[in-house]
């Protein structure tokens, strides 16, 4: 039987590394796996392949990781009817005649508000805000790394401040089932002191205010301004068929976007994300699906465009359904990076790489290092498994268990894993967050990950000074 080491920590080293290293995310992560499951056969290769691959299929035996990946295939033929049957040029059509968007920072701000306002889901507000942002961005000449950064930073951590949405569901189970007795007051006591997520959401406000630009992203505004939307190498996450609207046909449906085919559904689906955790739960949102309600919630978005395009004629059911699998086919590599990230995430958990990390900061340490080294031991976690849902689950119930034994303040204790769990997977080139963040702006991942380091490394160093502050001055 494996005992956890050091050698736990190879696989997510590993497949980091690699993705940096020859940005073939895929193979990194396969390579990951295959190390992760020859590490539990003693190294046997052979057992160890063969236990990948199964370690793959495996994904499918849990309903919640189906549910994510059939999720993925969905919203991609979502954003693709919504795009190609005008909603997203209707909807900028609308904002430019009432001059809510007629200049380079005004697009910037629609993305940094459009993260702000639908927090529902991590995944839809990326896509969202894509969707609507980079053909402004690509007109405004402002670099593609830009618009990732700026979503990124709106999505999740905008999502794990908001109590009732699926993030808020996963957290509050977690609570519970750590004996915490009000684990809705726990929650909303921790929001003010997650400062990473504030921290964040303040330092790209301040960005897009001042024009900051630092390391490679300087570069690639600079080459944005000169006429290049990407590097010469790079390999953008979304077939341009599907970023872009086709403009060589004529059908009616294009000859008239109208705003309403992105603004119904999307409203739809934000608001129908609540009422799913509610049946889902049985009359309980904190006891919710989140994958469930997220994935009806996106059928039903899907199913408000494809009523709205019929019954105005402006396509057949085959064009919609064309349209649909288009889309679908597009974000095919995405969900394929999914689905090795989980099961990549799946042998670390076999590994015990995140108990073997917890374990080694279990040691006695001083009470006011403890809150600072919580949000890097988390960092660390969610950075390597490329979860933050997954270090969420791991150091959620030890961190209230300290909390308790030592009669400290869960909320504190709390806000610093929820921090670290959000750092890590918002810079980790594994995670899924990060990975759709690329493909919602249409840009190269790993060109995204590098332009956006720098400015979550600043976030971060902010976090741990002000959990440092807090372990000095709290508890």
């Amino acid at each position: 039987m494996y005992e956890p080491n050091w050698t736990s920590l190879l696989p997510p080293l590993l497949a980091i590394v690699l993705a940096i290293a020859t940005k073939q995310v895929v193979i990194s992560l396969s390579i990951g796996i295959w190390v992760g499951y020859c590490l539990l056969q003693s190294v046997n290769p052979l057992a160890g392949l063969a236990l990948a691959i199964d370690g793959v299929i495996h994904v499918f035996s849990d309903a919640g990781d189906t549910r994510v990946l059939v999720f993925t295939l969905v919203i991609g033929g979502l954003i693709a009817s919504i795009e190609r049957f005008g909603g997203v040029r209707g909807f900028i059509r609308l904002l430019e005649s009432r001059s809510w968007v007629n200049n380079p920072q005004n697009a910037k701000w629609l993305a940094y508000g459009t993260g702000l306002v639908i927090f529902i889901e991590s995944n839809i507000t990326l896509l969202v805000a894509g969707s609507i942002a980079r053909p402004l961005f690509d007109r405004y000449q402002i670099a593609r790394e830009k618009l990732a950064y700026i979503i990124d930073s709106t999505s999740a951590p905008v999502c794990v401040l908001i109590p009732l949405n699926a993030w808020g569901a996963v957290i509050l189970s977690l609570l519970d089932s750590s004996n915490i007795e009000n684990p809705i007051d726990v929650f909303l006591s921790s929001i003010l002191l997650n400062f990473y997520p504030l921290a964040v959401l303040g330092i790209s406000a301040l960005v897009i205010w001042r024009g900051i630009h630092i390391g490679p992203m300087k570069a690639a505004q600079s080459r944005t301004e000169q006429g290049a939307v990407l590097w010469p190498d790079a390999a953008p996450m979304v077939d341009s068929a599907v970023s872009e609207p086709d403009e060589q046909s004529g059908s009616q449906a294009r000859s008239q976007p109208r705003a309403s085919t992105m603004i119904v559904p999307i409203a739809v689906m934000v608001l129908s994300m609540p009422l799913f955790l509610y049946v889902t739960g049985e009359g309980d949102i904190s006891a919710g699906s989140g994958s469930t309600s997220v994935l009806w919630a996106v059928l039903s978005a899907l199913a408000v465009v494809w009523i709205e395009v019929l019954y105005t004629r402006r396509a057949r059911l085959e064009e919609l359904m064309s349209s649909f699998l288009q889309g679908a086919g597009a974000f095919l590599p995405v969900s394929m990076i999914l689905l090795f990230a989980l099961a990549l995430g799946d042998v670390a958990n076999l590994l015990q790489t995140g108990s073997y990390v917890a374990q080694i900061a279990g040691e006695t340490v001083p009470q006011i290092v403890m809150l600072p080294l919580l949000f890097l031991i988390s960092s660390f976690i969610a950075f390597s498994i490329g979860s933050s849902w997954g270090t969420f689950a791991i150091m959620i119930p030890l961190s209230m268990e300290i909390a308790l034994s030592l009669s400290l303040s869960p909320s504190l204790f709390l806000a610093a894993v929820l921090s670290g769990s959000v750092f890590g997977d918002h810079a980790s080139p594994i995670s899924d967050t990060t990975v759709v963040s690329s493909m919602a702006a249409a840009t190269d991942h790993i060109d995204h990950v590098r332009t956006q380091l720098p400015y979550a490394l600043v976030s971060a160093g902010v976090a741990t000074v002000c959990f440092f502050l807090a372990g000095a001055v709290l508890l």
